[in-house]
């Protein structure tokens, strides 16, 4: 009997491994609707609130949702303008780095002196910089994709925001014998909520902070590279390093080394400055999401599902974790991960934060 009962379990393995295979083969084929999907929970998510303090006003649920609507809308709006804008400086101005790029190419060459094979290869090197940027846009997205994109991902966020005030009763009937799960489903909640709008805080500080140090200096497309800092901010680890490569190296181009030298101190200072003391400060609660979630996040999500994967990552795997909390079998797995403090009401006043993806320690409520 017991190695009848082993066998069982064997094969209930093998099974759920097979039907995890197969939902991920199709969500990545699927991956433009789940992007679209789940972009627009979060939006919806970070938009709640806002909704619900209309609707404490006395305004309907259309009119609040037609207001939240319509304040998203200007807000991206002015990203796209401020991207255009950006774009449309950059391009311009390549012939003149395309020059200064060769001339600090000729410079490097000239300090080898006399070392012929070393200059002849260099002398040979020609990085076409136009050739780099358009290769950059046009695998990033295109116009007529990053449109499509938009349109969906906020009519489908409207329709939920309208959806959003019948949720709570609707879970309430599910859960309703189980208020315990309840509790740790609002709370898990709440928590994406304060971690998607602190992060975007965050961001935009770091973004406002880095273009404004890079224009002070007079680096070619500051604006451009503070913009970059903001959206790929979202990324943990990663996202802030990339962003700053382009700036060091235009900086380089315009200035030599040291100007590359400045740039990259001012991102180490920014890193250490903002992504702790800042971030803690804007933080109502601890974010103590373990390191190695979050990296894994970043590597399976940015393979699932592309640059949206890796851009919502964090807050996708808080969503996927609530639904393992709200399964008895399932839950094993964020025991296994270290996650279930999270499901826990934060009742400290202090303490050291815990790890990851910009994660820190939380300032008293206000």
């Amino acid at each position: 009997m017991e190695g009848l009962g082993s066998g069982t379990k064997i094969n209930n393995l093998v099974l759920y491994l097979a039907l995890l295979f197969i939902i991920i083969i199709g969500i990545r084929q699927a991956s433009y609707l789940v992007n679209i999907v789940v972009v627009s929970v979060i939006l919806t998510l970070m938009a709640n609130p806002l909704m619900e303090y209309f609707r404490k006003k006395g305004l309907s649920i259309l009119s609040s949702a037609s207001l939240v609507a319509l304040g998203a809308c200007g807000c991206i709006a002015i990203l796209i303008v401020m991207a255009f804008f950006s774009i449309e400086i950059l391009m311009q101005g390549l012939p003149m780095y395309q020059e200064q790029l060769n001339m600090r190419i000729s410079e490097i060459s000239s300090l080898f002196g006399n070392t012929n094979f070393v200059t002849d290869e260099l002398s040979q090197i020609h990085f076409d910089l136009s050739a780099v940027v358009q290769m950059v846009l046009s695998s990033v997205f295109t116009i007529g994709d990053a449109l499509m994109y938009l349109f969906f991902i906020g009519a489908v966020t409207f329709c939920m925001l309208l959806e959003a005030p019948h949720l709570p009763g609707r879970v309430e009937k599910i859960l309703g014998k189980e208020p315990e799960k309840l509790l740790e489903i609002t709370y898990m909640s709440r928590y994406i909520i304060d971690f998607v709008i602190v992060r975007t805080e965050t961001n935009f500080i770091h973004a406002v902070l880095f273009g404004g140090s890079l224009w002070v200096m007079g680096v070619h497309a500051a604006v451009t590279w503070g913009l970059l800092t903001f959206l790929l901010g979202y990324i943990p680890f990663f996202g802030l390093i990339i962003a700053a490569i382009p700036a060091v190296i235009f900086a380089y181009i315009q200035f030599g080394v040291w100007g590359a030298v400045i740039v990259i101190a001012i991102v180490c200072v920014l890193n250490i400055v903002i992504e702790n003391p800042v971030f803690s400060w804007l933080a109502s609660r601890r974010f103590e999401i373990p390191a190695l979630v979050v990296l894994l996040s970043v590597v399976f999500w940015g393979w699932l599902l592309g640059l949206f994967g890796m851009l919502f990552c964090v807050p996708i795997t808080l969503l996927l974790l609530i639904v393992f909390q709200c399964s008895d079998d399932l839950r094993r797995i964020n025991v296994l991960l270290g996650v279930t403090p999270l499901f826990e009401a934060d009742t400290g006043t202090g303490g050291t934060a815990g790890t990851a993806a910009g994660t820190g320690e939380h300032r008293k409520d206000p």
